[in-house]
């Protein structure tokens, strides 16, 4: 309840605009356009990017989730911003400004409703194909979010991580993303990992490679090699829970596309028709609902 308040007080704004009209949630129903706003761009912009908080004092679970069947870490790849955008007849840049919005409200979901972990892909090491105009637009994005947002997630015990190689980012990026990771590390309440020119394979090769110069240099011996040491050594040995539970895939795409190809070896994946800025609670809800519907066996015999 706690992190509820602090964080609804933190990300509230007294601005307000009318608000879009969102899609079905049913993941077999195609999408339906809205119709087509009246609302400047610059405002539905905003509009898009603001979430509305709600003012409650204590959030409870909703009563369709089971609090010891929830997920410990959800990872997400968040997919169709350019498509939202575009099926609106806006530039691309105002459907990734859309997906602030709807990053911001998971963000408050997973805090108030007890999910420990939340890994988000926001550039692939894939991404770099992309036109030129549209990485500076993604990597300028990027950094105008931390700087904004850092001192809010500070202040409500949210801990960032970033994973991927930072080297290839802009100097001043390279900067902020140091500092939030410093500012924020000893923070408990919920840990943000962004995946950032981040490669699934990439991950398990650096991995080997760091297991292999241990064994050469007389650390560890070959036989002393297990998965659990592999584990250790993936970029997402920064959280207490590596390998994420669920993983949610919007826009319709039924594909990892080189996220957490190793950490996801389990885990239970969720696929909606929805593109990421018209992801909200409904659609998080039924994700969840969804999650927790499946038996998670492992190998063993079901009941």
């Amino acid at each position: 309840m706690a992190f509820s308040l602090q964080f609804q007080q933190l990300f509230h704004s007294p601005t307000t605009f009318p608000s879009q009209p969102k899609p079905p949630t049913t993941l077999l129903t195609p999408l339906k356009l809205p119709p087509t706003p009246s609302l400047p761009l610059l405002a539905i912009a905003q509009n898009a990017s603001l979430g509305n908080i709600d003012s409650t004092e204590k959030v409870v679970l909703p009563l369709q989730l089971k609090r010891e069947m929830m997920p410990k870490h959800v990872a997400v790849i968040m997919d169709g911003n350019r498509r939202w955008a575009k099926m609106r007849g806006f530039p691309v840049a105002l459907g990734y400004e859309a997906g602030i919005r709807a990053v911001r409200k998971l963000i408050e979901l997973c805090g108030n409703w007890g999910i420990g972990v939340l890994t988000l892909f926001a550039f692939s090491s894939d991404n770099w194909l992309r036109p030129k105009v549209e990485v500076d637009l993604l990597m300028g994005l990027f950094e105008r979010v931390l700087k904004d947002e850092l001192e809010k997630f500070a202040r409500a015990g949210i801990r960032i991580s970033i994973i991927g190689d930072t080297s290839m980012l802009p100097k001043s990026l390279q900067e902020l993303i140091d500092k939030a990771v410093k500012t924020t590390k000893e923070n408990s309440q919920l840990h943000v990992v962004v995946a950032v020119n981040y490669s699934g394979q990439y991950d398990v090769v650096q991995a080997c490679q760091t297991i292999a110069q241990k064994v050469k240099d007389g650390i560890i011996e070959p036989e002393d090699i297990s998965s659990f040491l592999v584990e250790q050594e993936l970029q997402t040995n920064c959280t207490d829970f590596p390998c994420p539970d669920l993983l949610i895939r919007t826009s319709g795409e039924l594909r990892l596309s080189n996220f957490l190809l190793w950490q996801l070896a389990y885990a239970e994946l969720f696929f909606s028709h929805s593109h990421w800025p018209d992801f909200g609670e409904a659609e998080f809800l039924e994700a969840l609902c969804s999650f927790q519907q499946r038996q998670r066996r492992y190998g063993r015999q079901g009941s």
